[in-house]
């Protein structure tokens, strides 16, 4: 599929991003399967989205939430989800902001290498513009952490982005790899890990927690081999609360067996 050429605009902020957002190194990609795969990774607000659209490489497309890329949904979706934690006495000005930054989300969102995410009947448009881009050779990047915490590293994971190997197992016959991704922006550094694959035979939901589990776990044990560092948090909280990326704690559960 062609792609048209992203607006003036989008590639002068383009420009300005990587001229001053820090340069991250992305490590472990003889993890990537030559096949195409999906990249989970934690959100790190939004340093994730960052990194996969501008350092990620080769061919890729990042999920993104769908209201980040309609204007009026913009203002409710990004308080929620960016600003509703931060103290009482100056949330009005993060209100504020939500509704400052939705023509500037709509511009970059929907020019990005993304594919909107919906919770609701259009979910099936997110996946069939999945599996579609996944035929074509693409790499997807995922973040698909929620407010639940796992541990000092992550979230819990939204599973059903799971399903996708499913659909792309139906029209492919292949069995598709999932990588876990750690960003650590203190580090300035993405690191991959060794990838878990699709089951066919095994029934859906016991593949989603399969291999969510396996992921989760990938993923804070590659944060807790690194030097020790402040881990950036899925929820946008005050900095003087960001975790260590050691000890790992698990607070929903203890680790899965394989």
């Amino acid at each position: 599929m062609e792609e048209r050429r992203p607006p003036l605009l989008y590639r002068i902020i383009e420009r300005l991003v990587l001229l001053f957002y820090p340069k991250t190194a992305v490590t472990g990609v003889e993890n990537l399967p030559e096949e195409p795969c999906i990249v989970v990774g934690n959100h790190t607000q939004m340093n994730g989205p960052i990194v996969g659209e501008l350092y990620f490489p080769g061919p890729h497309y990042i999920w993104c939430a769908g209201q980040m890329m309609e204007l009026k949904e913009v203002p409710g979706y990004a308080y929620q989800d960016f600003w509703s934690g931060k103290p009482k006495y100056i949330r009005w000005y993060y209100k504020l902001c939500s509704y400052l930054i939705a023509p500037l989300a709509v511009l970059i969102f929907n020019n990005a290498h993304t594919i909107p995410v919906y919770h609701d009947t259009r979910l099936v448009t997110t996946f069939r513009q999945t599996v579609q881009r996944l035929e074509q050779g693409a790499r997807i990047v995922i973040f698909p952490e929620h407010d639940k915490k796992y541990n000092n590293i992550l979230y819990e994971f939204q599973d059903r982005f799971v399903d996708v190997a499913r659909l792309y197992y139906k029209k492919t016959g292949k069995e598709l790899a999932f990588v876990p991704m750690y960003v650590a922006p203190a580090l300035r550094t993405a690191y991959l890990g060794e990838p878990v694959r699709y089951r066919a035979g095994e029934p859906i939901a016991r593949e989603r927690e399969r291999i969510c589990a396996c992921l989760r776990d990938r993923i804070t044990d590659m944060a807790a081999s690194l030097p020790e560092h402040t881990v950036v948090p899925y929820r946008n909280v005050p900095k003087r609360e960001y975790p260590k990326n050691t000890p790992v704690e698990v607070y929903a559960h203890e680790k899965d067996p394989r």
